[in-house]
């Protein structure tokens, strides 16, 4: 296996390819300066737009990418795909549907490709079809642009049954061609290794106090520092910890969890702070949840900043539960994550969310966009401790046996063998999940 993809920043960076892939024969594509020039969109290789509008950020949407730019970022994937030996490959494992797909099929039309979706843009189609946005100048041609590539692919992969329904009619594709196929977990680094009394205050502070990183918005009031006295509801390391992990993007929701949190908090029977983990510098839309604590007057709710994917685990297991509000949500990875270190869940009853947690039994779902009920969840997870290590034990176990990386790689291998050979699809899952349906 050879990863193509790109890259920003030196070595030892989490944004430089061959860093984050360690271990792996990867061919990076440095996009360090065209992040930094004056149009990222006309350097020798072109910054990777992406599916959502963000004013200001290098990665442009792709529906305002004209056509002479689609040319030079189609032109700069062929030299890449040259170069990192896509020619010789058996089978080429193409993430969402962008430049690249067109790249291979001009390039390496013999070579079968794997689609793989993950959901983002599949929100940009919903809302080119419903009427894109001002400005989306080239919306159409993207639309039918990835419509093409999607028949194109011999396999689409995609995260969640609620997908798998919504595919095929949404690309105009085969429904056999559609397989589900979750993200999953590293078993042996997401694990229980529960932080509890001065072990659990210990990473708090250095998170909070010591090594600050949250930021206000747009990172001009400089980065949100804590001191010990605010970290009083965390009550020498045993009061329960709530928490968020993400990106700030309007989907997630933040300044409605942030009020129901308020709602909640006088109900609550003990401390129970509420830990938002996310925010990389700059990157926002809508309120930034700093500005939601200060309107609500929101104690209690601590800013820690944007983390590595490898110190996530620290996190998990020096809380109680996970909370993810958000709306448009095509897995859910955070999810799956947090159960796997021994943690229930409070997530919205829609898309991927509402296929991992399961109600009453690894944590609560509560409908799209419910102050209220999402409130009441809080509640009850911060009160009942009894059933919220119930809930724990389950969502444990059944993590394991559904989402870890093995039992998932060996059904993608079968997928990619399949391909190899020619077969015909036939739909369904990977790994040992049930059919979606």
């Amino acid at each position: 296996m050879r990863v193509a993809g790109g890259s920003l920043g030196a070595p030892g960076e989490p944004t430089h390819a061959a860093t984050f892939f360690a271990g792996t024969d990867v061919h990076g594509v440095d996009y360090t300066s065209a992040r930094d020039a004056d149009d990222p969109l006309a350097a020798e290789s072109p910054f990777h737009p992406s599916y959502e509008d963000r004013p200001g950020a290098p990665d442009r949407v792709f529906a305002r990418v004209d056509d002479d730019a689609y040319e030079r970022l189609v032109t700069a994937w062929q030299r890449a795909l040259g170069a990192a030996g896509a020619g010789e490959a058996d089978v080429l494992h193409l993430h969402h549907l962008t430049p690249i797909n067109e790249a291979a099929a001009r390039s390496f039309p013999d070579v079968p490709v794997i689609g793989h979706l993950h959901g983002t843009e599949l929100l940009m189609l919903d809302a080119i079809d419903r009427g894109p946005p001002e400005g989306w100048t080239y919306a159409a041609a993207w639309a039918e642009r990835m419509r093409y590539w999607a028949r194109r692919c011999v396999r689409l992969l995609v995260l969640s049954p609620d997908a798998v329904g919504r595919v095929p009619d949404l690309l105009g594709v085969d429904p056999k061609r559609v397989v589900w196929a979750p993200n999953g977990f590293e078993p042996e680094t997401f694990d229980r290794r529960p932080r509890r009394g001065p072990q659990r205050l210990e990473l708090w502070r250095r998170w909070l106090v010591e090594e600050p990183r949250g930021w206000g918005p747009g990172g001009t009031a400089g980065s949100v520092a804590y001191t010990e006295e605010d970290l009083t509801p965390f009550a020498g390391g045993n009061s329960p910890v709530l928490l968020y992990v993400g990106r700030f993007t309007a989907v997630k929701r933040l300044p409605l969890l942030v009020r129901a949190y308020v709602r909640a908090r006088d109900r609550f029977e003990r401390p129970a702070p509420l830990v938002l983990v996310g925010g990389h510098l700059g990157e926002w839309e809508g309120e930034h949840p700093l500005e939601a604590i200060e309107a609500c007057g929101a104690t209690d709710v601590f800013l820690a900043g944007w983390r590595s994917h490898d110190e996530l685990p620290d996190a998990l297991n020096a809380a109680d539960l996970t909370v993810l509000a958000s709306v448009h949500e095509q897995f859910g990875q955070v999810l799956v994550e947090s159960m796997a270190c021994g943690l229930p869940a409070i997530a919205v009853d829609a898309h991927g969310p509402a296929t991992i947690v399961e109600p009453g039994e690894t944590g609560w779902l509560v409908p799209p966009d419910d102050e209220d009920a999402l409130a009441d969840a809080l509640v009850e997870a911060v009160n009942d401790e009894g059933r919220r290590t119930a809930l724990a034990e389950v969502a444990y176990e059944r993590s394991r046996a559904r989402y870890a990386w093995p039992a998932l790689a060996e059904g993608v291998a079968r997928v990619y063998d399949e391909v190899r050979r020619g077969r015909e699809p036939s739909g369904g899952a990977v790994g040992g999940l049930a059919e979606p349906g």
